[in-house]
């Protein structure tokens, strides 16, 4: 598994509630802050207030090894209950040039819902790259371990969309 493969990680989760309930969960940005152990807070930027293509937002994150940081995000996909995606671009150029927009991010994340049943089939995924990042810049300094590397980040970004799916099925399911 190569960095400029795009790897991907996708879960998913059946959420007994109906899409439009899940919809309201995974389009708050600030509900993964919530529930995932790197994601801390987020905030809407520009003057935007809620979710629309082109809206950005500032994430900010922490890690025991790598500290912390700001990424900058910008909603990619906006499909009614069915899939909200959005791409962190490095618009302050920190590995490189600094990025215009999503075909230059550093991971683009993803919902999808399906309608299955009386619930919702509701999946996340990630795609590193193809836009240099932290982990690109750690790569080019130990290319050997290239494969190690991106399997020990994705398998850390797992436990993030898990959390993510499980505290969004909670709450979905609970009505809170």
């Amino acid at each position: 598994m190569r960095y400029s493969d795009g790897p991907v990680l996708e879960c998913e989760v059946f959420v007994a509630a109906a899409p439009h309930v899940v919809w309201e969960l995974v389009t708050d940005i600030g509900l993964p802050a919530r529930l995932s152990p790197e994601l801390q807070r987020v905030e809407w930027l520009d003057g935007a207030e809620g979710p629309a293509v082109g809206a950005r937002f500032a994430g900010y994150n922490s890690h025991p090894k790598i500290g912390d940081w700001r990424t900058v995000s910008q909603i990619a996909e906006l499909d009614e209950e069915r899939a909200f995606a959005w791409a962190v671009i490095d618009v302050e150029g920190r590995f490189g040039d600094a990025a215009t927009g999503p075909e230059q991010a550093l991971a683009t994340w993803r919902f999808t819902l399906e309608p299955e049943g009386s619930g919702t089939r509701l999946r996340h995924s990630v795609r590193i790259g193809p836009g240099t990042s932290g982990l690109s810049a750690i790569i080019a300094q130990m290319p050997e371990k290239e494969e190690q590397l991106i399997a020990a980040r994705l398998t850390e970004l797992r436990a993030g969309i898990e959390a993510t799916l499980d505290g969004v099925k909670s709450l979905a399911e609970t009505g809170r």
